[in-house]
This record gives C-alpha cells, structure tokens and sequence, in this order.
C-alpha cells in the first residue's frame, strides 16, 4: 500500500510529509530519495499507509492539491521496474542497434 507524491518542493522533509498524510491514516513509511551525485531531494517522494481505504482518502483528498506553494501530484505507486530486463540487456544508441 503505497502513494506517489509528485511534484514536492525541494524543501519537504519526511516528518512535515508524514504529518500530512497522517490526517488520512496511520503512515507506515515515508521515502524521498535523492539524486545520487548532488545529494538534493528529486521531487517526488512515496507514502506507505496502513490500509487501502486510508491510501484511498489520502489520495482523493491530496491529488491536486497545493501543498508547500506547488499543487501536489498523488497516486497508487506502481511498481519498481526491473532495469535488468530493459531491452533484453542491450543498449541502444541513437534509436538503432550497434550490434
């Protein structure tokens, strides 16, 4: 059970975002991953509720809405693709094989 919130502002933190989604249920867990080379926030971040009906009212309640002056993007999390398995491990360059 967990929510995609996007379009967050660069200064969320974990706690004010858990505070928000608390109004809708118990939270489980809140993630907001990084860039990986400047360590900065990336704008989006996921939400574990406790149950189905509390991811629900958070999200009718929160998709759209402005949240920290940027209208908030919230929706059922879908589930992490697997990269390995991307173009059956070959690259593609420039919209054609070099192979």
């Amino acid at each position: 059970m967990s929510v995609y919130v996007g379009n967050l502002s660069y200064e969320v933190t974990e706690d004010s975002l858990n505070a928000v989604f608390a109004e809708y249920g118990s939270v489980k867990r809140v993630q907001l991953p990084t860039d990986r080379e400047t360590g900065r926030l990336r704008g989006f971040g996921f939400v574990e509720m406790g149950t189905d009906a509390e991811e629900t009212a958070a999200i009718e309640a929160l998709d759209g809405a402005e949240w920290m002056g940027r209208g908030l993007k919230v929706n059922k999390a879908k589930p992490r693709e697997d990269r390995s398995s991307f173009n059956d491990g070959r690259r593609s360059y420039g919209g054609r094989n070099r192979y």
